[in-house]
């Protein structure tokens, strides 16, 4: 029988890492709520700043969850946090599972981060956790977000018709999904 290959660096990419997110990242994550612009790529809710103590709340009861997973992305060296990523909504019973990455800081935007964290997660949802199908809403105006994620192999599988209003105008929610044999040929 053949030696079996288990990875030691599951949360290494090319480019980032995932970690765990800290007290000392909620700094940097208040300043992410301050960017209304940003909060309407990422959230139907209303955009609005959140302080550092509602975060740290917020953090507390996201590690109390048995079917959510949040990382930081950081760079492979040094601890500057570049964005978030997290698995939620997992439906163990059948292998689903919800995916959401942002980045915080408009000044790391389109250098290939995100689309590193997005492979290091889908690799831990299909690999580590056993998932099925991992799936995402977007808003049709999130151009980039819509670009990566049909690079990444997700495919559009619904439309929420003007779903969301910005600024007096409505817009589209997407469904795209990605099963694991999908995600299993694009990996090769």
């Amino acid at each position: 029988m053949g030696e079996l290959m288990i990875s030691d660096n599951m949360w290494r990419g090319a480019t980032v890492r995932l970690t765990a997110i800290a007290k000392e990242d909620l700094p940097a994550m208040a300043r992410w709520y301050q960017d209304a612009g940003l909060l309407r790529l990422w959230n139907a809710d209303a955009a609005r700043p959140q302080t550092e103590a509602e975060l740290a709340k917020w953090l507390e009861e996201e590690a109390k969850k048995p079917n959510a997973f949040y990382f930081a992305i950081r760079p492979l060296e040094g601890e500057t946090l570049l964005g978030a990523i997290e698995l939620d909504g997992i439906l163990w019973n059948h292998q689903v599972g919800w995916v959401a990455v942002g980045l915080g800081d408009r000044a790391h935007w389109g250098k290939g981060y995100g689309r590193d964290a997005m492979q290091i997660v889908l690799r831990f949802a299909f690999q580590e956790l056993n998932l099925h199908r991992v799936q995402l809403t977007v808003f049709a105006y999130n151009e980039r977000a819509l670009a990566l994620y049909e690079r990444l192999g997700f495919q559009r599988e619904g439309v929420y018709r003007e779903f969301i209003q910005r600024d007096g105008a409505r817009y589209d929610m997407y469904l795209y999904g990605l099963l694991r044999r999908e995600w299993e040929a694009q990996a090769g």
